[in-house]
């Protein structure tokens, strides 16, 4: 593995982001742990990492800020080069039944979820192409794929980021650039606490929640050069959920 090959994480310091993160940097690439306010568990994970002889260093912004996206994941490529990958991973939620979301609610998601997926992949796509070659994945869910009910904003997001990275694909494959999403279904996260799983696992086949290292082991394997020819695609760890 070379050392130009970095990999920026996105929501570094969630359940997902945590077992990407370790993942990503034990199969040999270099670690760029994206977080927003969690500092507690941004330093926890590049204590593990750094102790199981991976490579990873910090990079603090809110995926929602344009301009701060943008000021530091160029100044990051300046200072230590173009990267090789990118995993959209952090994103929120905000379940409510339709009738009762207010447009705080509405906004927070999309603005956050959605927005996110210019707002630090478009900085990233001339030095890629310049390069040309890399790996964009996102991190979809199967509640963008389905729809789920009390998150017509978290499907809206989530669908949009299907379609984004679909229409993305057609544009970057001449450069030999993957854009793949993987749309993750009930995963054992913060995220499904408060979630009826009792009532939630009836539908899934496999009649358990996912683990973190479940999603974290399919985004190595895109990263990886057995995957070069799929783009385009939205691969789902679900169960068979949908």
């Amino acid at each position: 593995m070379e050392e130009s090959k970095q990999v920026l994480i996105t929501g570094a310091s969630g359940g997902i982001g945590q077992a990407l993160a370790e993942m990503v940097a034990a199969a040999g690439y270099t670690v760029i742990a994206n977080y927003n306010r969690n500092q507690a568990a941004a330093n926890a994970l590049v204590d593990r990492v750094t102790a199981a002889g991976g490579k990873i260093r910090l990079l603090q912004f809110d995926i929602s800020n344009r301009e701060q996206c943008k000021e530091v994941i160029e100044k990051d490529i300046a200072e230590n080069g173009t990267y090789y990958g990118v995993i959209l991973n952090a994103g929120v939620c905000a379940d409510m039944t339709f009738a009762a979301m207010n447009g705080d609610s509405w906004d927070k998601v999309l603005r956050t979820n959605l927005d996110g997926f210019y707002n630090v992949i478009q900085p990233l796509v001339m030095p890629l192409c310049r390069k040309r070659r890399g790996r964009i994945i996102t991190i979809s869910s199967v509640s963008g794929e389905i729809g789920n009910r009390g998150q017509v904003n978290y499907s809206a997001s989530k669908a949009g980021i299907i379609g984004a990275t679909k229409a993305l694909a057609t544009e970057l494959a001449s450069r030999n650039i993957t854009v793949n999403s993987i749309a993750p279904g009930v995963i054992e996260t913060e995220m499904i606490k408060e979630a009826p799983l009792d009532i939630i696992l009836q539908a899934v086949p496999m009649k358990r929640v996912g683990k973190p290292s479940e999603v974290a082991a399919t985004a190595v394997f895109l990263l990886s050069e057995g995957a070069a020819y799929i783009t385009r695609q939205v691969i789902s760890v679900n169960g068979g959920l949908a």
